[in-house]
């Protein structure tokens, strides 16, 4: 298991409601620093709402969050200097070739000319995608895509990368392939957070929380969620909390 125990994230009953509907209701949890979080549910749980709260691209309606030592409502700008973020629906953009969204994203950052040239030759070595690094994004394979998009998304080297359902409609050898890499980011002391619904993935991560109609309804290790619910997978523990409600 990955993470110093040192919090990262810290939340308190984040309420976050659209007029009378709630979206988030009264989570409270907390992620270590270098940690790799899964952050689980089917779709429409409310997982992409708060995600978007700490991210400091929404605000709440009530409750206590602090990212990366900066609180949501005061703190929004230095927030988003010290995140990645990568989107399954958007992350590249498709009219524009592999070496220009590197550059275009590591600009964004704030990095220094000198410093983008030398890692961009690193990263599409790494990934072997220096034959094509003139090629269209929408001209290559979603695979390359979204281990692109990831490695663009941690460029900067950011305390915490936040990945919104990011393996959607890929292939179970790019899924496994992507994982590796959300490995290796977390041994680097990058803390993960992840969304997603595909419930075989919570094995991956070194904690996860369980999300059913907007509220957290189990947070633990993998191991020990499959334990409690006397289930032989992930999936299982899933159906059997949200037959509860």
């Amino acid at each position: 298991m990955t993470g110093s125990g040192e919090d990262i994230i810290a939340v308190r009953d984040l309420v976050k409601k659209f007029g009378s509907f709630v979206a988030n209701d009264r989570l409270t949890f907390r992620v270590h620093r270098g940690e790799i979080f899964g952050f689980l549910g089917a779709n429409g749980a409310g997982k992409t709402t708060a995600i978007k709260i700490l991210c400091g691209l929404s605000y709440p309606t009530s409750g206590e969050i602090r990212v990366a030592g900066h609180d949501v409502y005061t703190g929004r700008e230095k927030i988003k200097r010290r995140i990645g973020y990568m989107s399954q629906k958007f992350s590249l953009y498709e009219d524009l070739t592999v070496s220009e969204n590197i550059r275009l994203y590591a600009g964004i950052y704030g990095l220094k000319r000198n410093y983008i040239q030398e890692r961009e030759t690193q990263l599409l070595e790494s990934l072997g995608l220096r034959h094509i690094k003139n090629e269209y994004i929408r001209k290559i394979p979603l695979g390359w895509k979204q281990k692109l998009a990831f490695s663009v998304a941690i460029f900067h080297r950011p305390a915490i990368v936040f990945l919104d359902e990011p393996t959607g409609g890929v292939d179970p050898i790019t899924r496994r392939q992507f994982w590796e890499m959300i490995h290796e980011a977390a041994r680097d002391g990058i803390t993960v957070f992840v969304t997603t619904h595909y419930m075989d993935e919570a094995e991956y991560c070194d904690r996860v929380s369980i999300m059913v109609e907007g509220r957290i309804e189990a947070l633990d290790t993998p191991v020990l969620l499959k334990k409690q619910y006397h289930s032989a997978n992930m999936n299982e523990v899933f159906i059997k909390l949200a037959r509860k409600r």
